[in-house]
Formats: C-alpha cells, sequence, structure tokens
C-alpha cells in the first residue's frame, strides 16, 4: 500500500486548524450585550415563529427488555491470503533518491511562513479584540455619562416644574384674596347704600299692611266680632229650626185634617 504523504497530512492539519482558530477568532469579535443599567435585569425572550416550551428537566420514559440467553459468538479468525508472485528486493544506496537537507528545505520554509503568519494574524485578533473591549468600555462609560446627566435634567426639570406649580398656586390664592375682598368691599358699600332708604320704606309697608296695629281695635277684630258673628249665627239657625219643625207639624195636621174630611165623606 502506497504510504500518506507527510506534506498532504500537514496541510490538512494546517487548515483544520486555520478553520478553527478563524471561528473562535468570529466568535470571540462578536460585539456582547452591554451590562444592563442599575435596577434592571436582561431577560431571555424567544424570536422564533413557533414558541416552545422550555423546561430544564428532561422526560425521562424507563423501558424494560428481557432477552433470551444466548452464547456469546466465538471470534471470527483473521484472514490470511494465500502468498502468491515472487519476492523480488533491491538495494538503494545513500544519497540516491534524494537529499534530505536539500528536500526538506521548502518543507521548512512553507511551515515555519505558515505559522508566523497564523501568529500575526492571532496577534492582529487579538488586538482587534483589545480595540474593540476598549470601545465597548467607553460606550458604556459614554452611555453611563448621558444616563446620569439625563436622570440630573429630569430631575432639575421636575423641580422647575414643582416650582412653578407651587407659585402659580400662591399667586392663584392671592388673586382669590383679592377678588375677595374687592367683593366684600362693594358689597358693604352696595349694602350701606340700598340699606339708607330700606328702613324708612319697610316701616312705612308694614304699618300700611296693617303690621302696627291698634291692640284694642285688634281684639275687637280678631275675637269680639267672630264670637259675636258665630252666636248670632247659631241664634239665626235656632230660629230657622223651629219654623221648620212648625212647618213640619202644620203639613202633618193639615194633612190629616184632609184625609179624616175625606173619609167623612165616603
Amino acid at each position: 500500500t502506497a504510504q500518506p504523504d507527510p506534506i498532504e497530512i500537514q496541510r490538512q492539519h494546517e487548515i483544520q486548524r486555520r478553520a478553527v482558530a478563524r471561528r473562535r477568532a468570529k466568535a470571540q469579535q462578536r460585539t456582547g450585550t452591554p451590562h444592563p443599567v442599575e435596577g434592571r435585569i436582561h431577560t431571555e425572550v424567544q424570536t422564533e415563529l413557533y414558541l416552545e416550551e422550555l423546561s430544564d428537566r428532561i422526560e425521562e420514559v424507563d423501558v424494560d427488555t428481557q432477552t433470551d440467553a444466548f452464547l456469546d459468538k466465538p471470534q471470527t479468525p483473521l484472514f490470511i491470503p494465500g502468498k502468491t508472485g515472487k519476492d523480488v528486493a533491491t538495494q538503494i544506496e545513500e544519497g540516491e533518491l534524494f537529499d534530505f537537507d536539500i528536500e526538506v528545505k521548502p518543507v521548512l520554509e512553507v511551515l515555519v511562513g505558515k505559522t508566523i503568519e497564523q501568529a500575526l494574524l492571532e496577534v492582529m485578533e487579538e488586538e482587534e479584540l483589545a480595540n474593540l473591549r476598549a470601545l465597548q468600555r467607553d460606550f458604556e462609560e459614554l452611555r453611563n455619562a448621558e444616563l446620569a446627566e439625563v436622570q440630573r435634567m429630569e430631575e432639575k426639570e421636575r423641580r422647575h416644574r414643582e416650582e412653578k406649580k407651587r407659585r402659580m398656586a400662591q399667586q392663584q390664592g392671592v388673586l382669590k384674596k383679592e377678588k375677595d375682598t374687592s367683593d366684600k368691599i362693594a358689597a358693604r358699600a352696595f349694602a350701606q347704600t340700598y340699606l339708607a332708604d330700606l328702613i324708612p320704606t319697610v316701616f312705612s309697608t308694614l304699618r300700611d299692611n296693617g303690621y302696627f296695629y291698634d291692640p284694642v281695635e285688634r281684639d275687637v277684630e280678631k275675637v269680639f266680632l267672630p264670637w259675636l258673628m258665630e252666636k248670632v249665627k247659631k241664634s239665626i239657625e235656632k230660629r230657622i229650626l223651629g219654623r221648620t219643625l212648625l212647618d213640619i207639624i202644620l203639613r202633618n195636621v193639615v194633612n190629616n185634617r184632609n184625609q179624616a174630611f175625606a173619609e167623612m165623606k165616603s
């Protein structure tokens, strides 16, 4: 069988190592999420089209089976094909095929060059990652400074707003007191002006309407005259009742006489 070429093997190993280093560099170059501000936390959110339930415990199922007892299969003997053909040998002297020092020089140049190139790439990647970390650190410091400035400005605006409300309320209270005072003064002046001629008018009106009266005359009108009218009314009612009863008696007598006279004629 042909022996594998060591240069080809070395080249495949170099390609694999380079691919691993490239993937590691890409993973390190990916900028991470900045740390949350004080008082907040990051939360993982699913962004897939179909949500799936996340569970730390893996579903487990116990399954039992019983197999028949079989004897172990004996080991298959190694197959050795029969020898065919003729053995031929040759003698190669030193230096006839190749000179190791001359032939190994290109291989060493390739290996050393690739090693130096990979080392330079790794150094550049480390420098780039350091720059990215420095940029991220500067960004976080700038963000924290801006956040502190925003909070300071919000607090200042809140104090100004509260002071403005307090001043407006105070000014409104002063205006209200001035308005109440002016209204009271105007009301008092109007009341004095209105009441100047009101008392004589009230007394004259009450006198005309009979609120100021003579006690004797009032007693005669409210007590004596109603009592006298009630007595006269009762006396008249008694007279009317006597006349009514007399008319009824006379009517009954006349009817009885007429009926007796009619019976006498018949």
